[in-house]
């Protein structure tokens, strides 16, 4: 999940991501050589009261993990292409912000696509050390903090921008998380979340309950071909988007691997005998509020009917020929 929150007449989006593959939308089961935690006790929840089905711990670990790896930036290619995504839409903001947050901003994919005209400076929190350790370069000055999503070390009204990309679908609490980063901006942020999955029809709501205004929601998606389904997902544990949920089973027979690839292959493969995977990102913006912000008019108060744009149409039809 990505986000961005802009102060003073500030701005804040979000986008969610899930994995659907042929129609069908997977979760995977905990790669092999990768300890799991603990399971917390039955009912478990986090401070807030809600659910927690994710374990953070291990997150950090398949991240860290993910980030130690001889190439890393291998399995980048989906964080990046929507890295550049979410950077467009603060461009389309006509205005540069001193300093910005991003939140689980990984090895910086958000941060390589942005200029100093846009951004001054930027703090870049992830919870994986070792993903911050080895960013990639940009131009506009930087800061790495380790800190949890969860629980940012942050006072209200810091900053003027705040961003997320394909990470807060990790977060317990959504709800608590969208309200967060809404009080962190100094008057507004973008953002691509799986399993448990968010509906199209909430985040609006999500969005507007975290004191946010002026919402919009659009949807994308990002179709990847693959060899076969195990390169779909050695690349999801390269990311370091392996299952973490608290409910996961712990081990996966090969037999049932082998037999999920061949019907997968069967049902959805291409002719050139790779498989497609889709990711399906949902983009939300919404602005914190201001009192120089636009208000809409007063119901009634509009001058111009819509049935008056036929006319209007005719009238450019008639002044071309």
């Amino acid at each position: 999940m990505a986000a961005v929150a802009v102060g003073t007449r500030s701005l804040a989006g979000f986008a969610l991501p899930g994995l659907w593959s042929g129609g069908c939308r997977w979760l995977w089961a905990l790669p092999a050589g990768l300890a799991a935690a603990a399971s917390p006790p039955a009912g478990a929840s986090s401070g807030s009261g809600a659910l927690s089905p994710f374990d953070r711990r291990l997150k950090r670990k398949q991240k860290n993990w993910a980030a130690l790896q001889a190439e890393p930036g291998k399995c980048d290619y989906l964080r990046e292409e929507v890295g550049g995504r979410i950077a467009d839409r603060v461009f389309d903001i006509p205005r540069t912000f001193p300093l910005a947050l991003d939140v689980g901003s990984g090895r910086g994919y958000i941060a390589q696509h942005l200029t100093k005209d846009t951004v001054e400076k930027l703090i870049q929190v992830d919870i994986a050390e070792n993903a911050l350790k080895n960013a990639v370069e940009s131009e506009i000055p930087t800061v790495s903090i380790v800190a949890d999503e969860e629980s940012l070390p942050f006072k209200e009204d810091t900053f003027d921008l705040v961003v997320s990309s394909l990470s807060l679908h990790w977060v317990n609490d959504l709800p608590k998380a969208f309200r967060e980063l809404a009080e962190l901006e100094r008057e507004g942020g973008f953002s691509p979340h799986v399993s448990p999955f968010t509906a199209v029809s909430d985040l609006g709501h999500l969005l507007s309950r975290a004191g946010f205004n002026t919402l919009t929601v659009d949807t994308d998606e990002i179709q990847v071909n693959y060899p076969g389904l195990f390169e779909v997902m050695e690349d999801l544990q390269g990311m370091g988007e392996s299952n973490c949920s608290w409910n996961r089973k712990p081990l996966l027979h090969r037999d049932t691997m082998l037999a999920a690839a061949a019907i997968y292959q069967e049902m959805y493969g291409n002719s050139d005998g790779s498989v497609p995977a889709t990711f399906q990102i949902f983009y939300m913006i919404g602005w914190k509020f201001h009192e120089s912000q636009a208000k809409p008019a007063k119901r009634g108060s509009a001058t111009v009917s819509f049935g008056d744009l036929s006319k209007f149409g005719g009238f450019v039809s008639r002044e071309k020929r």
